[in-house]
């Protein structure tokens, strides 16, 4: 342990915030900021081997020149997609105005052959409950009803012309192995250097991805949903039609059928908005960067599937880490059809490239820089006392009055900030680990604040496996939004995961959304929609309770633990971290 003005002095050298950056590229300190013409990211990795920053690894360089291959096609095939989207929209705007010209024709010569005459009358008026929503629709979709649509498709084919083709996108990459061995490091690089360049990307770790998963799919049953949502805009057009009353009923119940079947389909209008920047009118090329893409549960497998489908068909270029080569994600073999034709997917649109190297360079780094300095074990007086003089010194710098906060979180929760001042915020292992709560509230404690105080850490053992497994969560969302981290705990940092004597932990990766209870329904409907069984197999349950994944949950944890206390790492939070790109 440290003294305290050594331990300040990388706190210093962490927190200097007397200017914010005006860099807001997601990525690792090693990442040098954006310039107007970047260089790629090979480029970056290898001035970072001359500057001594980086240690030169012939694995690391191999993928670097992967990436730097990926990024020179990227700005001809930007190009590309912005034309393409131009010729899209023409398109998708010729082709709805045939549609509802088409379904104008369809119902006024149903109503001059009479068969509105011939229709039994059931006191129901379509269009008064269409436009007031006094109650959803009973409208029985039956054989005639898809026939007139798969119809009325194939006639707006041969008006409007087929969908216009997709560029031929470029391969992506798919990066796997071991704990350490540089996979996101190099990712952010590339993410890093097509700042500017491509308009449509994002990064996404696998808690958050799967959070956003669940929350467009909530906006998007809620806005499709219910019938008073989509009221206005299809009663807008019809109201407006000068044709007689029944034929808009008419046409208002073939509207609600169409997004009757649109409703199926939801994963694929979820991917459509997954990735697009809301503030950018113009359309173009999109990236995805997934971190730590894994298949941990069902509907991991459904909804992955699904959007990432979606995704690669429609152009986007993927760029995912992993710490198993793709085969080998589904080891319990959970539906292992839509997982077979989800990888097949992934291997024709990305390239797969093993990263082989056993060293943890993150433990190199701290070997090289300095002892964990802000890390403090074990629990007695003397940690404690540094523990609070630290927290003094730190809240002090700020000049900030110490109060409680409330974080908004998803679907309408909030999760409660005991102690806060300007961006640091103090909890104990306890309060953030010993409650259901889950990635969702860690998220947005990790984007709201750039140091956080934890206290009261304990050795994880069978007794504390809950408690365990949202630590790890934790610790991978701190590390994500680049936080600094200070804390106090019972145990070393290679010894806080080795269990006890009553045995060792299960597997926190296949268990981490145990505790996610925001809108459970989602998952469930998604998984009826095919047919799908959430819970496994017997010997699948005992798989996923012991073995790999375990040694890959653990061993990641300590080695972002002993990164985090770098300095290295801790330059990068004033630039990387999401306080500082707040507005003043």
């Amino acid at each position: 342990m440290r003294k305290v003005s050594q331990i300040s002095a990388v706190l210093r050298l962490a927190l200097s915030s007397s200017k914010r950056s005006r860099h807001t590229n997601v990525c690792r300190s090693y990442c040098t900021p954006p310039n107007p013409t970047p260089s790629g990211p090979l480029t970056s990795y290898s001035k970072l081997v001359e500057q001594g920053r980086l240690q030169h690894d012939p694995y690391q360089e191999k993928v670097a020149s992967a990436f730097q291959n990926l990024f020179g096609r990227l700005e001809h095939f930007e190009k590309e997609m912005e034309d393409y989207h131009v010729r899209l929209e023409e398109w998708e705007k010729k082709r709805e105005e045939e549609r509802r010209r088409l379904m104008v024709e369809e119902a006024e010569k149903k109503e001059e052959d009479g068969v509105w005459a011939s229709m039994n009358k059931q006191g129901q008026k379509l269009l008064g409950r269409w436009v007031l929503g006094r109650r959803q629709m009973n409208v029985e979709p039956g054989v005639g009803k898809w026939v007139s649509y798969l119809n009325r498709e194939r006639k707006l084919d041969s008006i409007v012309g087929s969908r216009p083709a997709i560029p031929s996108a470029p391969k992506g990459l798919y990066i796997y192995g071991n704990v350490g061995c540089g996979k996101t490091m190099l990712m952010d690089m590339f993410y890093s250097a097509t700042d500017g360049m491509i308009r449509h990307r994002q990064r996404f770790h696998f808690h958050e991805a799967m959070l956003k998963i669940n929350e467009q799919m909530h906006k998007y049953w809620k806005e499709n949903g219910e019938e008073k949502s989509s009221q206005y805009s299809v009663s807008s057009w019809i109201m407006n039609l000068p044709v007689d009353e029944r034929v808009k009923e008419w046409i208002a119940g073939e509207e609600f059928y169409k997004q009757q079947l649109q409703m199926k389909h939801i994963l694929p209008a979820v991917a459509d908005k997954f990735l697009v920047d809301q503030q950018s009118i113009k359309k173009g090329a999109s990236i995805l960067c997934f971190d730590e893409i894994q298949t941990v549960d069902v509907f991991a497998i459904v909804a992955l599937s699904g959007i990432m489908s979606r995704l690669l068909n429609t152009g986007t270029v993927l760029v995912a880490t992993s710490n198993r080569a793709p085969r080998e994600l589904n080891q319990d073999g959970m539906q292992k059809e839509i997982f077979d034709k989800f990888i097949s997917k992934l291997e024709k649109h990305c390239e797969i490239i093993s990263i082989g190297s056993e060293v943890d360079y993150r433990r190199v780094a701290a070997k090289n820089s300095v002892e964990h300095v802000h890390y403090l074990w074990p629990l007695n007086n003397a940690v404690m006392e540094e523990f609070e003089k630290m927290w003094r010194q730190v809240t002090d710098q700020y000049g900030g009055e110490i109060t409680s906060a409330t974080l908004p979180v998803m679907f309408g929760r909030t999760v409660d900030v005991p102690e806060s001042c300007k961006g640091v915020a103090r909890f104990t292992f306890e309060y953030l680990c010993g409650r259901p709560v889950g990635a969702a509230d860690y998220i947005a404690v990790a984007k709201n604040y750039h140091t956080i105080f934890i206290s009261e850490i304990p050795a994880m053992s069978m007794e504390i496996r809950d408690k365990a497994r949202r630590f790890i969560t934790l610790v991978d969302e701190l590390y994500n939004h680049h936080c600094c981290l200070v804390s106090s705990a019972e145990t070393p940092i290679d010894e806080l995961f080795q269990g006890t004597a009553e045995g060792t932990l299960f597997d926190l990766e296949s268990f981490q959304f145990e505790t996610e209870t925001e809108d459970s329904r989602l998952r469930r409907d998604v998984l009826a929609e095919g047919s799908i069984s959430a819970a496994g197999s017997p010997s699948s349950i005992v798989k996923m309770l012991s073995g790999e994944e375990e040694m890959f949950a653990f061993a990641r944890a300590a080695s972002r633990l002993i990164e985090m206390q770098t300095p290295l790492y801790l330059e990068g939070v004033r630039f990387l971290h999401p306080y500082f790109h707040q507005p003043k």
